[in-house]
């Protein structure tokens, strides 16, 4: 029997960039996943923060050259890649000069929040989607870790839902606590991440009127959800108690172990239906 794939989206993870308990989430899941017989590719944004030599990043051209439409721009996607030699593991990279080559990663100098935030999500959470059709790899799941990832879930749902590599994927999104980056974001933020002709109403779960529910419109379009970390945001907590989805509680202690089991039951029932 072939191995299952695990497609590991993330927009942080040790030792590349550590803001958040993100990084070391993943950081600890991606090899634990990979040690349980999976098969995971693992992708993030190449942040100018992240040192190209010393992680020893390089560029994959078969990948490169692609364009990614943001607001009726385009801006070329360059896919990097980089080795975890100790844990035998590929980690991929989405790169774009006007995007992320900057000294900071959300926040400029001063604190405030990068006003470009909603077009670099739009940008990378594409991107991801354009570079596995470019993979020809067809995941079985779909792990989304953070704020950053928020519109794959919609996108898999509704622009993609007819792209044969996604038909059979499960998609389960993380969801943590910390800043709200959505709140920040203006009345533009529909019409940036309305690719593919997606209408506002496909975009209503993210949208609270002020800013934007990130969290809750990933949530609505997953098949699954995991709790990243011990405290979500109060919104989120109110969300996912009215929700029926799959949910896999936070446990410091086992959360590895029961992510597995958690990943296949979503499987098990994937071939029942």
């Amino acid at each position: 029997m072939s191995k299952k794939k695990v497609l590991i989206v993330t927009q942080e993870m040790e030792p590349y960039t550590d803001l958040s308990f993100v990084s070391q989430m993943v950081r600890e899941v991606a090899p634990y996943v990979q040690d349980n017989d999976m098969e995971i590719r693992v992708l993030m944004p190449r942040f100018g923060t992240i040192n190209e030599r010393r992680h020893r990043l390089h560029e994959v051209v078969r990948l490169s050259g692609m364009n990614i439409i943001v607001d009726d721009d385009d801006y070329p996607l360059i896919i990097k890649v980089a080795s975890l030699s100790e844990v035998r593991m590929q980690v991929y990279f989405l790169d774009n000069e006007d995007f992320f080559k900057r000294k900071n990663v959300f926040k400029d100098d001063e604190g405030n929040a990068y006003e470009d935030n909603a077009d670099r999500m739009v940008f990378f959470c594409k991107g991801v989607l354009e570079t596995v059709k470019k993979f020809g790899w067809a995941p079985d799941i779909i792990h989304c870790h953070g704020w950053m990832t928020s519109l794959i879930p919609l996108y898999l749902r509704t622009a993609y839902k007819t792209e044969p590599l996604f038909e059979q994927a499960k998609v389960v999104y993380s969801t943590y606590g910390g800043e709200n980056f959505g709140a920040q974001f203006n009345e533009s933020f529909a019409t940036k991440a309305s690719i593919n002709n997606l209408s506002e109403e496909d975009l209503h779960h993210y949208q609270n009127g002020s800013g934007a529910t990130l969290d809750i419109g990933a949530i609505r379009y997953a098949d699954a959800v995991v709790q990243g970390s011990e405290e979500l945001q109060e919104d989120v907590v109110q969300y996912l108690a009215t929700s029926d989805k799959p949910l896999l509680a936070y446990d410091a202690e086992e959360f590895r172990s029961k992510l597995i089991e958690f990943y296949q039951t979503l499987l098990t029932e994937e071939v029942e239906n």
